[in-house]
C-alpha cells in the first residue's frame, strides 16, 4: 500500500463510485469552505496502482498558527478492512503534522447500528461497533456534541425497485390523505432560480422564528446554488387562490346537487354528512377570499440530488397556510422524482437523537416517519490529537467557558 496526494479529479472519480459518498464529501463542498478561508487537500492509498481509499482534507488556521484538519464525512474506504483503516490513519497523522496540524476531525457517513422505523435496533442487522472500537484504539476521541454540526441521526425511505403506488401504500393513511388533499387543492410546485431565493429565505426566516432555530444567511443558499448547480433544488409550493376557489365552488355545487336528490327520510344521516361538508367548503371559500391575494406561497424545501439518494436538507412553512399541507406534497413530488430517476433512497435527513426518549424536537421525526421508512444512526464525530497543542487548546476552551 502507498499513501500519497491525489488530484481533485482522481478524488472525484473515486467519490463518484463509492458507496459512502454524500454531498458533504463532494469536492464542491471545498468551494463553500474556501469562502471561510479553509484550504483543501486530497489524499489516498493505492495498491497495485489502484486507488483503494481516499479523503478530502480541509484545513483552517486556529490558535498560534496551528491548523485544524477536517475530513467531511470521511474516509472513503472499507471500514471493515482494519489494516487499511489503520495504515491510512497513521499516514494521515504524519501528513497532517507536516502541515502544522494539531487536530484531525472525522465524521464518517457510516451507520452505527441498523434500526427500524421506531428507532429500535434490528436484531442481526448492520452493526459497526467494531469500527468504532478500532477508531478509538487508534487514538480518536468521540465528540459528544458534534463540533461541525452535521446530523448524527437521520430518517430514510428506500426507493429501489419500488413503484409510486407501492411507496404511497406504505405511508400512514393520514399522510396519503394530506397528499391527496394538497393535490386536490391545485397546489403547484415551482423550482426557484438564483434571483428568486429571497422567497425561500423569507419562508425559512418565518419558520426559524416560530420554531426557535437560527436560519442561515441567504449567502449560504446562494453559494449552495452556485456550487452544486443542477445537484440542488429549491422548491416553493404555491396556491392560485382564484383557481382554488373555483374548484371549491364546483365541489360545493356537486354536493348540493346530491343533497337535493336526498328526499327520503331514510337518508337523514347522508343529509347531515353532506350539509357538514358543504359548510366546511363555505368556510374554506371564505378563508381564501379573506386573504385577498391571487396567489400565495405556502411552503419551501431544499433538496440535494446526488445519487444514490435525494436528501431533504432544509424546509419551512408559513404558519398561517399550514392547513393546506403543502409540505407533504413537496416531499411526495421529490419521492416520485427519486423513483423515476433511479435513486435508491429518499433521505429526510436530520431527526433528534434517541427518539424513543421523545426529545424536544420529536415532532420533526413524527412528520418524517409518517411517510414510512427507518431510522439511521451514524457512528458520530471523532477527533484525533496530532500534537501536544491539542490538550493546551482544550484547556484554553474550557477556561473560556
Amino acid at each position: 500500500m502507498e499513501f500519497k496526494e491525489i488530484t481533485e479529479e482522481e478524488y472525484r472519480n473515486f467519490w463518484e463510485n463509492h458507496p459512502l459518498k454524500t454531498f458533504l464529501s463532494a469536492p464542491e463542498i471545498s468551494e463553500l469552505r474556501k469562502k471561510s478561508d479553509w484550504n483543501t487537500y486530497y489524499v489516498g492509498v493505492t495498491e497495485k496502482d489502484e486507488l483503494i481509499a481516499a479523503t478530502m482534507l480541509l484545513s483552517h488556521k486556529r490558535h498560534f498558527g496551528k491548523n485544524e484538519f477536517y475530513s467531511p464525512r470521511g474516509y472513503l474506504l472499507d471500514f471493515n478492512n482494519t489494516e487499511l483503516v489503520n495504515y491510512f490513519t497513521n499516514e494521515l497523522k504524519k501528513y497532517i503534522k507536516n502541515k502544522n496540524g494539531y487536530i484531525f476531525r472525522v465524521d464518517p457517513y457510516l451507520i452505527y447500528k441498523e434500526r427500524d422505523i421506531d428507532g429500535n435496533i434490528v436484531e442481526g442487522g448492520t452493526d459497526n461497533s467494531k469500527v468504532v472500537d478500532n477508531l478509538l484504539s487508534l487514538g480518536f476521541k468521540k465528540v459528544p456534541i458534534p463540533s461541525m454540526e452535521q446530523v448524527g441521526w437521520m430518517f430514510s425511505l428506500d426507493l429501489e425497485g419500488k413503484t409510486e403506488d407501492e411507496v404511497l401504500k406504505e405511508m400512514h393513511s393520514s399522510t396519503r390523505n394530506k397528499i391527496r388533499k394538497a393535490e386536490k387543492f391545485g397546489i403547484t410546485l415551482k423550482e426557484l432560480t438564483y434571483d428568486e431565493l429571497d422567497d425561500f429565505q423569507s419562508i425559512m426566516d418565518e419558520t426559524s422564528k416560530r420554531k426557535g432555530f437560527s436560519n442561515r444567511k441567504i449567502s449560504y443558499y446562494q453559494n449552495m446554488f452556485n456550487i452544486y448547480k443542477d445537484k440542488v433544488k429549491y422548491l416553493i409550493a404555491e396556491l392560485d387562490l382564484v383557481e382554488y376557489c373555483k374548484r371549491l365552488e364546483v365541489e360545493k355545487e356537486e354536493k348540493e346537487n346530491k343533497l337535493d336528490k336526498l328526499n327520503d327520510a331514510k337518508n337523514e344521516g347522508a343529509k347531515k354528512s353532506l350539509l357538514a361538508e358543504i359548510e366546511a367548503l363555505n368556510k374554506r371559500i371564505e378563508e381564501a377570499k379573506a386573504i385577498n391575494k391571487d396567489k400565495i406561497m405556502l411552503s419551501c424545501a431544499m433538496f440535494i440530488i446526488i445519487k444514490p439518494e435525494v436528501i431533504f436538507l432544509a424546509g419551512g412553512n408559513y404558519e398561517e397556510y399550514m392547513r393546506y399541507d403543502a409540505q407533504y406534497l413537496l416531499q411526495w413530488e421529490m419521492i416520485k422524482y427519486g423513483i423515476n430517476n433511479g435513486f435508491k433512497k429518499h433521505n429526510f435527513y436530520g431527526i433528534p437523537a434517541n427518539i424513543n426518549e421523545h426529545p424536544k424536537d420529536y415532532g420533526i421525526y413524527e412528520f418524517k416517519r409518517r411517510f414510512s421508512g427507518y431510522v439511521e444512526e451514524l457512528i458520530g464525530e471523532y477527533e484525533l490529537p496530532i500534537t501536544w497543542h491539542y490538550n493546551l487548546f482544550k484547556l484554553i476552551h474550557k477556561i473560556k467557558k
